[in-house]
């Protein structure tokens, strides 16, 4: 085996057993030319899985009880790097770091299906689609814009799973629309599911619906007329607010735009990003009354977010109270440097050199 099979073996993710069952009564139901180059692949690094776990009758089960073993590699040393910061200048450095929500990361059970879906009923493009054999995995960038100045997603589908688990703790993705009423319209002639009809939001007055894909990630449309970034939203469910947004601001350097409680419907929701919500895509975190831990599952994987230095923001995230599960360096036969982390609540991201991500997108 390969140096670099052997690093995509080690990087890929553990699939934690789902903790008992909740009831969420409560919960809020938020609902390019093709590239040859194998380099991206890695971008996606927690996506595909090993070769044990696809193989025979029983994947699902695999899928569903391989135990939490993932591990950092040791790719770089940071005190080599010699970029150690202290929280006395981490907060500005981080503040001004060139920063932004590149794409975000999840399995899909049939990636042909789920690519017709997002194109023709949510609009999408298809910007470049991979096949890797020798790795057992295919993926799929899609999105509203090309990946040099847009967030868009990635699809990833593992040979011979067709089923994942989304856990409860994922919340939704969402996307601006014009007219909602149309767009659900649309959705439902191509033999969409339509989870909310059109109406206002809870305790608002902007438009949304709720649609669900293919494999039963949650899609909000909303009513807000033309956007620079469609892709507008990734909705995730945290344990402790307070906690969670502390961390984005200080570990990841993300603004805080607004909070906003709903004691009638027993939830709270923040909502972080790098800029001006109609510019910029958005961390939608939501902490719902008295739950503190969520099934993760192990459909959705995690966020890439750019960084001018995955060293400082390894340390920085050390700092704030993330967990590195993959030390910052250049990954084996490649020059893209990276590092991954975990948040308070166990959500992943990697960070992604700049100058690195847009030398692959070349």
């Amino acid at each position: 085996m390969s140096s670099l099979s052997a690093t995509l073996n080690l990087l890929r993710p553990s699939l934690a057993p789902p903790p008992p069952s909740l009831r969420f009564c409560d919960v809020r139901n938020s609902a390019s030319s093709y590239c040859t180059s194998r380099r991206l692949a890695l971008f996606h690094l927690g996506s595909a899985l090993p070769q044990s776990q696809l193989l025979g009758a029983k994947a699902s089960e695999l899928l569903r009880g391989e135990r939490n073993t993932l591990e950092a590699a040791p790719v770089a040393n940071l005190a080599q790097a010699g970029t150690a910061i202290t929280k006395e200048n981490a907060l500005e450095w981080v503040k001004n770091d060139k920063r932004r929500m590149l794409h975000v990361v999840y399995r899909v059970g049939d990636l042909d299906k789920t690519i017709k879906f997002y194109t023709e009923c949510l609009g999408m493009k298809l910007l470049r689609r991979r096949d890797i054999p020798e790795e057992q995995y295919s993926n799929a960038f899609l999105g509203y814009g090309p990946e040099d100045s847009n967030f868009v997603v990635e699809l990833t589908y593992n040979y011979g799973v067709d089923k994942y688990n989304i856990g409860t703790g994922f919340g939704h993705f969402g996307i601006d629309v014009e007219d909602v009423s149309k767009s659900v319209e649309l959705i439902k002639a191509k033999g969409g599911k339509v989870t909310r009809e059109p109406g206002p939001a809870k305790g608002g007055s902007t438009i949304i619906a709720s649609v669900e894909d293919p494999d039963g990630y949650t899609f909000e449309l909303l009513e807000r007329g033309p956007s620079p970034e469609p892709l507008c939203q990734v909705m995730l469910r945290v344990g402790d607010l307070d906690r969670a947004i502390n961390f984005y601001k200080k570990a990841f350097g993300m603004e805080l735009l607004r909070k906003r409680d709903y004691p009638e419907y027993k939830y709270t929701y923040a909502l972080m990003s790098y800029g001006p919500e109609d510019k910029n895509p958005v961390l939608e975190l939501t902490y719902n009354y008295g739950i503190t831990d969520y099934d993760k599952g192990n459909g959705y994987a995690q966020i890439a977010i750019g960084t001018d230095d995955v060293y400082k923001s390894a340390e920085a995230i050390k700092l704030y109270g993330g967990k590195i599960v993959l030390e910052p360096g250049p990954l084996p036969g490649i020059n893209t440097k990276i590092t991954a982390c975990l948040d308070p609540d166990g959500w992943k991201s990697v960070f992604v050199d700049n100058v690195d991500f847009m030398k692959e997108l070349e």
